[in-house]
């Protein structure tokens, strides 16, 4: 009998960067490698070959198909840790610290997704979004309503992209239109788990919004549905703002501090991924290892929203797991470099520095960590899933200026944070295939 003749292979050969080490965790000047002239041969999904083009090549079958970019960068794709899909269309909001605004845009626009076809029509743009800034995984907050995770999922599906997401749990202090009722959400939840969760490449997050949105009826319930679920993950938020903190005191007297409602809830484990944690306390930073939480920072939210500056470096000093958010609307947009670019900036003003391998790290394998994903995504190498992303160091005249006369490839790297945005992704892989190219 004739055995079908499998599909072409990939191949992916340019100049390309990966890590030796965590940059964090050891010296940050040694922890890229750089491959000059790099091939990455992807097939059925997964990276199945990395290394120097002229030894890697002759060990792959001739019908392989190579996209050439000799004067980019391949990265893994960028890994986007906390983002609220919902918010894309308010991004840039005038004048409000974070509890005013989200009374005043956030609320009133995922009301608007109390219609199901415009929540299909974001989810779409939202997704094409992050393929065009380099994304490929992403952890997303969706509304209050059970068809908005159900779009975004049919959407993540089609695009064949590693998505983990939620809708979220709030049953106070907020609008009514956007409450759970006495069930807490809890039976919707089930059910999109049921319909989505391990599906393809998607996963499900279980999310309450943040603690001040939750009765501790609610929070207790999203916990046992986590013990009930395996292999789902959780996203909340976690000291975003003074105010906010001041707020969780008030309405959970007992707690010890903001980390201990959720740690008592069940919601505080490996595989849950707390946004923004701006103004963490030693306490806090103890308690989010000694649970494997993950952290996501947000630069860009925390500056535009004046939340506070992010302690990157005493994180991972700590021992805790880091990734990047955009956020979105909070932030404004959803362009990892300029995230980095914004990340550089709060690292200087606590007096320290991002190096560009620790800003990559934060990106890419320090996302994957905090998920508990760094098994399949976040780094190039044999075995991995095949998210790439190429960068083009001359996307703009500035850029070109720049980066002509870079020292190194961390330079080349640093430029690319600092200068760019979406027009600096030249394409961007899922799964082994193009799924987005600039034109």
């Amino acid at each position: 009998m004739t055995q079908p003749t499998p599909a072409p292979g990939l191949g992916l050969r340019g100049p390309a960067l990966t890590f030796r080490h965590d940059p964090f965790r050891g010296e940050a000047d040694t922890a890229l490698v750089h491959w000059p002239d790099a091939l990455v041969v992807m097939r059925g999904g997964k990276i199945t070959g990395f290394g120097d083009h002229a030894a890697e090549r002759p060990r792959h079958p001739d019908d392989l198909v190579v996209h050439h970019h000799p004067d980019g960068l391949i990265l893994p794709g960028f890994v986007d840790a906390h983002v609220h899909y919902p918010q894309l269309e308010m991004a840039g909001s005038f004048g409000e610290t974070l509890l005013d605004w989200l009374r005043r845009y956030t609320f009133p626009t995922e009301a608007r997704f109390a219609d199901p076809a415009h929540a299909a029509r974001v989810a779409k743009t939202f997704l094409a979004a992050l393929l065009r800034a380099g994304t490929t995984t992403a952890l997303v907050y969706c509304t209050v309503h059970e068809h908005s995770a159900d779009a975004l999922f049919a959407e993540a599906e089609r695009l064949g992209m590693r998505i983990a997401a939620g809708k979220v749990l709030m049953d106070r202090n907020a609008p009514a239109e956007l409450l759970d009722g006495p069930d807490h959400g809890i039976p919707a939840t089930q059910r999109l788990i049921d319909r989505w969760h391990g599906r393809g490449r998607l996963l499900y997050a279980i999310t309450p919004r943040f603690a001040p949105a939750c009765s501790d009826e609610a929070l207790c319930a999203a916990g046992r549905l986590w013990c009930d679920n395996p292999g789902t993950l959780v996203q909340t938020h976690l000291c975003e703002t003074e105010a906010e903190i001041a707020w969780v005191r008030e309405l959970f007297p007992a707690a010890a501090s903001y980390l201990d409602v959720y740690r008592a809830a069940g919601l505080a484990g490996p595989g849950a991924v707390m946004g923004h944690a701006v103004h963490v306390t030693e306490g806090d930073l103890s308690g989010l290892r000694e649970t494997g939480c993950g952290v996501a920072h947000c630069p860009s939210s925390n500056l535009f929203l004046g939340s506070g500056l992010f302690p990157a470096h005493a994180m991972a000093a700590a021992g805790v797991r880091v990734g990047l958010g955009s956020d979105v609307g909070a932030g404004t947009g959803l362009s990892t470099l300029r995230t980095l670019g914004d990340a550089y900036k709060v690292a200087r003003l606590r007096g320290a520095r991002l190096h560009p391998a620790q800003a990559l790290w934060l990106a890419t394998r320090g996302g994957a960590e905090a998920m508990r994903l760094e098994d399949r995504i976040g780094t190039l190498a044999p075995g991995m899933e095949a998210d790439l992303v190429v960068l083009d160091p001359a996307a703009t005249p500035e850029l070109a200026l720049r980066t002509e006369g870079a020292r190194d490839p961390a330079d080349r790297l640093f430029a690319l944070m600092a200068l760019g945005d979406e027009r600096a992704v030249r394409a961007t892989y899922l799964a082994g295939r193009l799924a987005y190219e600039r034109k």
